[in-house]
C-alpha cells in the first residue's frame, strides 16, 4: 500500500496511530490530538509488533512514534513501516535528544522529530505538516541538524557508526576514496600493519566480509566518493 501526500481536499480527519509504551502519556497525547479539529487517533500501540498490526488493521495517515519500545527500537519500527507502507509519514516524539538517535531516525525515514515536552500546538502542527507531505523538527532539533551539516561528513559518519573509533572512521573514509593500505598508511602516518588491524576491526564492527562491502557502507553514510564520481587511482 502506497501513501500519497495528504492535502486538505475533503478527505476527512487525519488518522493517527500513537506508538508509545507509557499508557499515561499515550492517553494524554490521544486526548490532545482528538480534541483538535481534523485529527483522529484511530489506534494506540505500545510495542513494535503492535504498531505493525495497528497500522495494518486501522490504517493511518501519520504514525507518532516513540524511540524506546519494550520489544525493540522505534527506529526499527520506522524502517519496517517505510518498507511495508511506502510513503506513510512517521513523526518521532521521544525523550531521546542525542545526535545519534536523530540521525538514525532520519536515515530510517522519519519525516519529523520532536522531543517530549513539545507543546500541544507544536505536536498538532507537526502531525498536520507530515500528513501533507512536509517535514518538521523542533527548534532545538533543527539547530542540531544545521550543526551536524556544518560539522562535515566525518562527524556524521562517527554518529552513524558509533561502534567505530575516530581513527577507524578516518581509515574508512580513505578506503571509501579508493586508497590502498600503503597509501592509507602514508596519509595517516601509520604502519601498514596498523592499517590492516584497523580494517579488521572495522570489518568486524560493521559486520562486513569484504573491502567492497565496507566501501558501500561508507558511501551510504556520505564518506569517500560516490559511485561514478571521478577520482584518482589507488
Amino acid at each position: 500500500m502506497e501513501y500519497t501526500d495528504r492535502l486538505d481536499g475533503g478527505q476527512g480527519a487525519v488518522r493517527v496511530v500513537i506508538v508509545d509504551d507509557h499508557p499515561l502519556f499515550r492517553e494524554g497525547l490521544r486526548a490532545a490530538l482528538d480534541s483538535a479539529d481534523g485529527v483522529s487517533v484511530v489506534a494506540q500501540a505500545e510495542t513494535v509488533a503492535a504498531a505493525r498490526t495497528a497500522v495494518s488493521e486501522h490504517g493511518a495517515d501519520v504514525v507518532v512514534m516513540d524511540l524506546s519500545l519494550p520489544d525493540g527500537s522505534g527506529i526499527d519500527a520506522t524502517r519496517h513501516l517505510a518498507e511495508s507502507h511506502p510513503g506513510l509519514p512517521v513523526l518521532m516524539l521521544t525523550m531521546a535528544d542525542d545526535d545519534g538517535s536523530l540521525l538514525a531516525a532520519l536515515a530510517a525515514g522519519a519525516r519529523g522529530y520532536l522531543v517530549k515536552g513539545a507543546s500541544r500546538d507544536e505536536v498538532l502542527h507537526a502531525v498536520r505538516t507530515v500528513a501533507c507531505g512536509g517535514a518538521v523538527f523542533g527548534r532545538e532539533v533543527a539547530d542540531r541538524i544545521a550543526a551536524l551539516m556544518a560539522g562535515g561528513r566525518q562527524r556524521e559518519a562517527e554518529l552513524l557508526f558509533p561502534a567505530l573509533t575516530a581513527r577507524e572512521v578516518e581509515v574508512l573514509e580513505l578506503v571509501a576514496r579508493g586508497l590502498d593500505n600503503r597509501r592509507i598508511a602514508r596519509e595517516l602516518f601509520l604502519a601498514e600493519k596498523t592499517v590492516r588491524n584497523h580494517l579488521s576491526h572495522i570489518f568486524d564492527k560493521l559486520q562486513v566480509a569484504t573491502r567492497a562491502e565496507a566501501v558501500a557502507r561508507a558511501r551510504d553514510a556520505g564518506l569517500g566518493e560516490k559511485p561514478g564520481a571521478a577520482g584518482g587511482s589507488a
